[in-house]
């Protein structure tokens, strides 16, 4: 049910990030090696990545498999970013598919990603879709979970909430109208990767100088720790923070939220 990975550091190639691991991306498209629901991510993949000096990323997205795109291996051989986002996707059952489908979603300079499912969809996000204004409904890049999570992301962050609070109280209004499923996301806005495991796998590698967030190791190195369910991560090169998600919710933002906008207590 997709694969997804963050990468910040010094300028490298796309191709380096996600091809050329013995485990990256790429090879997640076809082999992935923790993935427990689905087992092939060839209903599209995208990438985003920031150039120097500029806060509004490039992104590449594709309905086809990752493997299927020669034009995006050539491409990623001669782009370089030190920052980029990327994710292959595994279409759920009764969603739409096409490339609007496909993560990274973006607005306002950040790049979103959503690794897993809304189960009921769409009936069981009727009252959480309600609290958005109908703007925000009308702009949905696709009918499917992920653009509708991303929605409600968004609406947070031009609120004026603190990244992990405006992933972390997504996933808890959710839960609070009784709606399951898996709530990993991955948000960058080219400085920081913020994350959230809820449902699903999450690891991180991170050194003085780089780091890397991704639904699973892209090689056998040492340096990958797990990211444990239920947790919201903040990482940067150098520093890695891990908080309850919860406990990250609740600190930050009441789950009040009306079609004027959010109430921060």
């Amino acid at each position: 049910m997709c694969r997804h990975l963050a990468y910040l550091g010094p300028p490298a190639s796309l191709r380096s990030v996600l091809i050329d691991p013995p485990h990256g991306l790429y090879r997640q498209s076809w082999a992935p090696r923790r993935q427990r629901y689905g087992t092939v991510n060839a209903d599209g993949f995208g990438a985003g990545w920031y150039a120097p000096g500029d806060p509004v990323p490039a992104r590449y997205r594709s309905g086809l498999p990752i493997w299927a795109d020669e034009s995006f291996a050539d491409m990623a051989r001669i782009s370089f970013s030190a920052a980029v986002l990327a994710a292959v996707r595994s279409a759920t059952d009764g969603m739409a598919h096409g490339v609007a489908a496909v993560a990274p979603f973006t607005a306002d300079g950040w790049l979103f990603s959503h690794n897993g499912r809304v189960d009921g969809w769409p009936d069981s996000m009727a009252s959480v879709a309600a609290t958005l204004p109908a703007r925000a409904l009308l702009d949905l890049d696709a009918r499917v979970d992920s653009a509708l999570l991303w929605a409600l992301v968004l609406y947070r962050l031009r609120a004026g909430v603190p990244a992990a609070a405006a992933l972390a109280s997504v996933v808890t209004a959710v839960a609070a109208e009784g709606v399951t499923g898996r709530f990993n996301f991955l948000l960058t806005d080219g400085t920081t990767i913020t994350a959230t495991a809820a449902g699903d796998s999450l690891s991180y590698r991170c050194d003085d100088s780089s780091v890397i967030v991704a639904s699973e190791p892209t090689d056998d190195a040492p340096g990958w720790r797990d990211l444990p369910d239920q947790r919201v991560l903040t990482a940067t090169p150098g520093d890695v923070a891990v908080s309850d998600l919860t406990t990250v919710s609740d600190l930050t933002i009441a789950s009040e939220l009306t079609t004027e906008g959010i109430r921060i207590r």
